[in-house]
């Protein structure tokens, strides 16, 4: 935001603060520079971003455009200079984008409700569970986390490894047919309860235990729900510690179980440093055999985890915490648990010089000196008095440049909403610095490019089909930043020093932050995933893709005739839904944007015609005629503005259905 007039508005909008966190602020895309798009608001709009230029999410260039917002969706982008709106927001100079997409997010539920270090960096939406940990219950924790109030979106995945130590236990044995189908059980019903894919974190105990093939038959349960596995590589001494080998598991798994393999935080660590460009490419031959792979990763060449989790070797942690210190207690059994977390911290992180304490903020190598002894023994000395978060340093530059631009990498922090001042610096920095320091100051990747992979792509790799982009139709997340300026400032000795560049973020149409304050809007929103939704490549479509269905799903009349006429999405046509015991009939006659998945799932948004619904409303539209569950139907979901979902299944012989 610029000028006097920027300062005026930003004064009265927190003059008035409370009134606007009740407002449903929605988001209407009107046509930009070269696109088709043409929708417009029939009233007033509740937000208009001026003069910004436009980077969609889809990858295309960008475009000078103002964007219109309603009820909590896009409804218009382009020429608004007529619009009248409640709020205004002087974009000029800004990059206006979707809001970012965090798909792996190790939020605080207590911070959910302020977010204020994940609105400074952008993101809109998080998603949490991430490394294989969940609750019994993933409804119940959305339902909760809801009725505290969120300042960002927040979704869940549903956990392997808590799925296998609520059955198995802390235990390294093999489980037994009922255990497997207990455990399957576990997965389903956090499917079914909207859980937008299955996490896991092999690397840690008591997953770690897990066999590859348990882990396939636990995680098979979900192929016909069509999403995707998200893995902590586990980097084992049998393997020497191999990045290579753990990315290779995540793949088989994924492969053999149907769902799309995400190799998470993605890194090359200790001795293997340098070959990136190899385990991108056995990601990219996954693909081509027929069975898409994606990554994400965070651009820091250090994580975090406890200092014992990675370091103490998987046997000696058998049994949790105390039996680990009995063992501890013996003298020759610590003696070999020293040797072999010396060998894990020099295979891994590069020796004690690669471990840094975060809570008191000492290299593990000053602390071997003021204990008197070697990198294993002190250690086990801190252990004994607890099980602190450490900084743990694993590869180069070369590498994570090469991971972060690979076309099939998201953007995701392995950070998330905190109150907490001594963590990794990702918490507070990740997005701004891929943004600052490798687009504008390296150009490893173009603005398009690294905005595509912060939005549009995590959307489709989780199955989202209405968030990610600036669209007509699509939620109302939107992120504008200074290319001038944007960057991170945390540090590894200062990790909660904010970002700056990050001007306003609306979640769900609401400001959320705007000018380097977060408003204190809590217009998040629990979401949930359901198995229409499947996981998928994101990146430019084919042109001339048509859909067009004509019959009768559940007693309610489908017409439907649109056409991608375009690579980026653009799409025209129009549908219409007849009408159902409990609602009108509805006319679509603004598309927005057409997804598709293979031949056979389509996704669509758009806007309704203001007589058909009492005024333009967003609409959603998923037409699938691939449900594993249905296979002889097809199936025909519609999410319309301010009404519940409506689906309807039509078989699929004797329906006409043109593609």
């Amino acid at each position: 935001m610029q000028g006097a007039s920027a300062a005026r508005m930003i004064a009265a909008m927190r003059s008035v603060r409370s009134l606007v966190a009740g407002v449903l602020l929605g988001a209407l895309v009107l046509a930009g520079a070269g696109l088709a798009q043409t929708g417009r608001p029939a009233g007033s709009l509740d937000v208009v971003i001026r003069h910004g230029t436009v980077l969609d999410g889809s990858g295309r260039a960008g475009f000078i455009a103002d964007v219109g917002v309603r009820g909590g969706y896009v409804v218009a982008v382009g020429d608004l200079g007529a619009a009248k709106a409640a709020t205004e927001i002087e974009a000029r100079g800004l990059y206006v984008a979707p809001g970012f997409i965090n798909i792996h997010s190790h939020a605080a539920a207590n911070a959910l409700p302020t977010a204020v270090n994940m609105l400074t960096q952008g993101v809109t939406t998080e998603i949490i569970n991430a490394d294989g940990q969940s609750p019994p219950d993933v409804e119940r924790q959305m339902a909760s986390l809801g009725a505290a109030g969120l300042a960002v979106n927040v979704g869940g995945y549903v956990g392997f490894n808590s799925a296998w130590q609520s059955v198995v236990g802390a235990a390294d044995r093999r489980p037994g047919p009922d255990e497997i189908e207990k455990m399957r059980a576990v997965i389903t019903t956090g499917l079914t309860q909207g859980a937008w894919g299955v996490s896991a974190g092999l690397d840690y105990k008591p997953a770690y235990f897990a066999r590859t093939q348990e882990v396939i038959d636990v995680v098979s349960v979900a192929r016909n729900w069509r999403t995707n596995f998200t893995n902590h590589d586990r980097l084992t001494p049998e393997s020497h510690f191999s990045s290579r080998v753990g990315i290779e598991e995540t793949i088989t798994i994924g492969t053999q179980t149907g769902l799309v393999p995400v190799v998470t935080h993605m890194k090359v660590q200790g001795h293997e440093q340098g070959t990136a460009s190899d385990r991108l490419a056995s990601i990219h031959a996954a693909s081509t055999r027929g069975a898409y792979a994606a990554a994400d990763a965070y651009p820091y060449l250090a994580g975090q985890s406890s200092l014992g989790a990675l370091i103490v070797p998987g046997w000696a942690q058998e049994g949790g915490r105390m039996a680990m210190l009995q063992r501890f207690a013996d003298p020759a059994t610590r003696a070999r648990i020293v040797t072999e977390a010396e060998e894990a911290m020099t295979a891994r992180f590069g020796g004690p010089k690669g471990v840094y304490l975060v809570r008191t903020q000492q290299e593990l190598t000053d602390v071997m000196k003021q204990m008197q002894g070697g990198p294993g023994e002190t250690v086990l000395k801190i252990l004994e008095q607890g099980d602190p978060g450490a900084i743990l340093r694993f590869g180069i530059e070369a590498d994570i440049i090469a991971i972060l631009k690979d076309p099939v990498t998201s953007m995701a922090c392995d950070c998330g909403a905190t109150t907490d001042t001594r963590v990794h610096p990702r918490f507070y920095g990740s997005f701004p610095r891929v943004l600052g320091r490798y687009v504008r100051e390296q150009h490893i990747m173009t603005w398009e490019e690294a905005i595509r992979k912060s939005t549009s792509l995590p959307a489709a790799t989780i199955g989202m089909v209405d968030r990610g982009l600036i669209r007509v139709g699509m939620a109302a997340d939107i992120t504008a930043f200074d290319p001038l300026t944007v960057i991170d400032h945390s540090t590894y000795e200062e990790p909660a020093l904010p970002s700056e560049g990050i001007r306003f973020v609306l979640v769900n149409g609401q400001i959320a932050f705007a000018d380097g304050q977060a408003t204190g809007v809590r217009a998040g929103r629990p979401l949930a995933r359901t198995s229409r939704m499947p996981s998928r490549p994101s990146g430019p479509e084919t042109p001339g893709r048509r859909l067009s269905i004509k019959g009768s799903a559940s007693d309610r009349s489908i017409d439907i005739s649109v056409v991608r006429s375009t690579a980026d999405g653009a799409a025209t046509g129009r549908a219409t839904f007849g009408a159902t015991p409990t609602q009108a009939s509805i006319t679509v006659d603004t598309i927005g944007f057409i997804q598709t998945a293979g031949s056979g799932w389509t996704s669509f948004t758009g806007l309704t015609s203001a007589s058909s619904t009492g005024g333009a409303r967003a609409i959603t539209v998923i037409v699938d005629e691939q449900d594993p569950n249905s296979p002889a139907n097809v199936t025909v979901v519609v999410m319309l503005e301010g009404a519940p979902p409506w689906s309807g299944t039509m078989p699929a012989k004797g329906v006409s259905v043109i593609k």
